[in-house]
């Protein structure tokens, strides 16, 4: 019986590996390898067309030194500062309305979410015709609406990153569905008990929602600090960089590295530095979480 028993584990085990197999040789040519390749050309002097040349860490010390990565560094940071708490704040109060019982609630909901699958491309399009300053919908309606003469957006340096960042909230709907589900998790209890003490709306806010949130929060934070710092179809498409770098984005710059300018192994290490600051800002925030993160089966031990 043990015989038999121990066959058929061998045989669901070489199952296993077969069905499994074209994904781990997926894996390891189209992920690991360049992962391993990228880390070894960041030492190099590799410009694609020659074999690379063992540089040590130049490529590394070349950073320090260049004034791009530093604006590439600082533009993408105050995009980042800006439209990752923005977007947070945005599609939580969305979410919460939501929320409510109210009619067409399912369309509603609907409607939020539809912009957020359209290509990026696509999207870079149509908010390049919305921020156009002579005929874009958008100083049309400031004009119409406020009397504002509406700025050049994608054109000046001033409002290229916040033009940016309104853009950016065009893709909150699956934020809001994650908070919508988060929201509807929460206990009624909670709430009726917090009634009976006298809580208004906004102290059930603080004491409930944003505790039992707090998880999803922590989630969303991290998800969009990490998609901040690879911002690239936007200003691909929108800007290249302009003008003057005022949208010179980190991810941009690595790709005008390695793909415009055939700097490989300088792009390579780009890369991982962009890697090594996304894991610090990741562990500072886990690091930070027991602070302001609750979890019940914590709060129970």
């Amino acid at each position: 019986m043990k015989t038999s028993m121990s066959s058929i584990a061998k045989r669901e085990e070489r199952y296993f590996y077969i069905f499994i197999s074209p994904w781990i040789i997926g894996f390891l040519i189209f992920i690991a390898g360049p992962i391993i390749a990228s880390l070894y050309f960041s030492f190099c002097n590799y410009d694609v067309v020659t074999p690379p040349v063992w540089i040590g860490f130049q490529n590394y010390k070349k950073l320090f030194f260049d004034p791009l990565f530093w604006q590439a560094l600082k533009v993408t940071s105050y995009y980042s500062l800006l439209s990752v708490p923005l977007g947070i704040i945005l599609s939580l109060v969305i979410a919460i309305l939501l929320n409510q019982k109210i009619r067409g609630l399912v369309w509603f909901r609907t409607i939020y979410y539809i912009p957020s699958v359209i290509s990026g491309v696509a999207v870079s399009l149509l908010w390049m015709w919305i921020f156009n300053p002579e005929f874009g919908i958008l100083n049309f309606l400031l004009w119409k609406l406020f009397r504002i003469h509406g700025p050049a957006w994608l054109m000046s340096e001033e409002w290229v990153i916040p033009a940016l960042i309104i853009m950016s909230f065009w893709g909150i709907g699956g934020d809001i569905v994650i908070y919508l589900a988060g929201l509807q998790g929460i206990p009624t209890e909670l709430y009726e008990a917090a009634e009976i003490d006298g809580a208004n709306s906004w102290k059930k806010f603080l004491n409930i929602t944003i505790p039992m949130m707090s998880p999803i929060l922590l989630f969303t934070l991290v998800m969009g600090i990490i998609g901040s710092f690879q911002v690239f179809t936007q200003a691909y498409v929108m800007t290249r960089g302009g003008p003057h770098y005022a949208s010179l984005f980190y991810v941009l710059y690595i790709y005008q590295n390695a793909f415009q300018f055939f700097n490989m192994g300088y792009a390579s290490a780009l890369s991982w530095i962009l890697f090594i600051i996304i894991l610090l800002l990741t562990l500072l925030i886990f690091k930070s979480s027991p602070l302001w993160v609750y979890y019940e089966s914590t709060r129970e031990r």
